[in-house]
C-alpha cells in the first residue's frame, strides 16, 4: 500500500471570518437563492462577501469565464478573505483551471468549500497547493441539521465531520486508509489526461453523481482504470448517485454489479451509499486528510485532523 500523505489544513472559518461567496460555474435561478446563502453564511457566524457577479448569468454558466474567474481570483488575493463558498455546481469551473493563480493560494492557504462541479476546484487544489479543501453544501443549498453540524465540524471545529453510515451498501469489505479524494465522478473523468488531475495513489477515493446511467458510470470508471488513474487507490467510497436509474436499461447490470466488479479488478474495499452527494443529508469532506474507511462497520473516520 502507497503510504498516504496529508495535505496542509486552512485556517478554521472561525465566528467573524469572511466568506466569500463566488459562482465559478452554473448561474442561480434567482436573487433569493442569493438572500439565502447570505442568510445561511451569516447563521454559521462567518461575515458574507458576495462576488460581483455572483447573479451573472451567460447562457448556463454565471457570466462570462473572465468574469467568473475575476471573482474567484479578487477573492483568492484578498487578504482579508478567509475562505470561499462556491454558490453552485452546474458548469464551468474546469474551464477557469488553466487562469487561476495556484501559486497564491499555496502562499496563503484558504478554505474552499463546495461540491459537484467545483470538484475540478477541489482536484487543481489537491495537486498545485497540496491543500486540504472541502467537498461541502454549497451555498444555496438549504442546510439540514445533519448537513450543517458536520460542516461546522469539519471547517469550524475541524474535528471528524463524518462517521457510520447505517444505510450503506458494503460492496467489498475490508478496511484501508488513505488520503481523502474525489467528488463528482464525471469531473474526475474529465480531468483524466489533464495537469489538473489527482494523484489517487494511496487514496480513499470518494464518488458520486447526477443523473447517470449505469453504463456511463461503467465507462467513467473504466477509463480511469484504463489510464491508470486508479492504481494505488486503497479503496472507494460511492456516495449518492441521484436521479440514476437503478439498473442498466435492459436490467442485466446495476450499479453496485459496476462497483464490485471496479473494486474486485484493484483488489481493494468498496463501500456504496455513504451520505455524499446531489442530497439534503451530506457530510463534509476535506478531501486531502487521512481517513479510515471500515466497510464492514460502515464507518468512514477522518484521522489527520488540524494540528
Amino acid at each position: 500500500m502507497i503510504a498516504a500523505h496529508a495535505a496542509r489544513w486552512p485556517a478554521p472559518l472561525m465566528p467573524g471570518a469572511r466568506v466569500a461567496l463566488v459562482a465559478p460555474a452554473g448561474p442561480l435561478r434567482n436573487a433569493a437563492e442569493l438572500e439565502r446563502a447570505v442568510a445561511t453564511t451569516r447563521s454559521l457566524g462567518w461575515d458574507p462577501v458576495v462576488a460581483e457577479h455572483a447573479l451573472a448569468r451567460r447562457g448556463y454558466f454565471a457570466g462570462d469565464d473572465a468574469q467568473r474567474l475575476g471573482d474567484l481570483m479578487g477573492a483568492l488575493g484578498d487578504p482579508d478573505i478567509a475562505g470561499i463558498w462556491c454558490l453552485r455546481g452546474g458548469y464551468g469551473a474546469m474551464r477557469l483551471l488553466a487562469g487561476i493563480d495556484f501559486d497564491a493560494l499555496a502562499r496563503a492557504p484558504k478554505a474552499l468549500l463546495g461540491f459537484s462541479d467545483i470538484t475540478a476546484l477541489h482536484a487543481a487544489l489537491s495537486t498545485r497547493c497540496d491543500l486540504v479543501s472541502f467537498h461541502a453544501p454549497t451555498a444555496r443549498q438549504h442546510l439540514s441539521d445533519f448537513s450543517r453540524d458536520s460542516l461546522a465540524r469539519a471547517v469550524i471545529a475541524q474535528t471528524d465531520p463524518c462517521g457510520v453510515a447505517p444505510g450503506a451498501r458494503i460492496i467489498r469489505g475490508g478496511r484501508a486508509r488513505g488520503r481523502l479524494a474525489g467528488g463528482n465522478l464525471a469531473l474526475i473523468a474529465s480531468l483524466c489526461g489533464t495537469p489538473f488531475a489527482p494523484d489517487l495513489r494511496g487514496t480513499i477515493l470518494v464518488l458520486e453523481d447526477i443523473n447517470e446511467a449505469v453504463y456511463r458510470i461503467d465507462r467513467m470508471l473504466r477509463q480511469l482504470m484504463l489510464a491508470g488513474a486508479l492504481d494505488g487507490c486503497t479503496a472507494i467510497a460511492f456516495g449518492q448517485c441521484t436521479d440514476c436509474a437503478e439498473e442498466s436499461d435492459d436490467g442485466a447490470r446495476s450499479l453496485d454489479d459496476v462497483l464490485g466488479e471496479t473494486a474486485d479488478a484493484i483488489g481493494i474495499p468498496c463501500l456504496a451509499g455513504i451520505p455524499v452527494g446531489h442530497i439534503p443529508e451530506q457530510w463534509t469532506l476535506p478531501l486531502g486528510a487521512t481517513a479510515e474507511l471500515d466497510v464492514d462497520a460502515r464507518r468512514l473516520t477522518v484521522v489527520d485532523l488540524k494540528r
